[in-house]
């Protein structure tokens, strides 16, 4: 598992856990992120800019501190953090 955060852009992905408080998870829950939704991130910008992932068909932009809590595990195979 990796982190939102080290997703490589354009790479999809499956939520598999929050490490944070219950603020974080409803404010994720309420983005439609949570445990076992599939997103896409779309793009992440240098300098502590947005992450933005696509979650069911809509674009939503997260912070890099709660993109680094979201755990994900890749479901690309072909990419190097993929399963072989």
């Amino acid at each position: 598992m990796i982190t939102l955060k080290d997703l490589k852009t354009g790479k999809k992905a499956r939520v598999q856990e929050i490490v944070g408080g219950i603020g974080l998870r409803r404010r994720l829950e309420s983005l439609n992120i949570r445990v076992g939704k599939e997103i896409r991130k779309v793009s992440s910008l240098p300098f502590h800019g947005p992450v933005i992932i696509e979650v069911d068909r809509c674009k939503i932009a997260i912070g890099q501190g709660m993109a680094a809590k979201v755990l994900v595990e890749v479901l690309d195979e072909d990419t190097p953090h993929g399963k072989s």
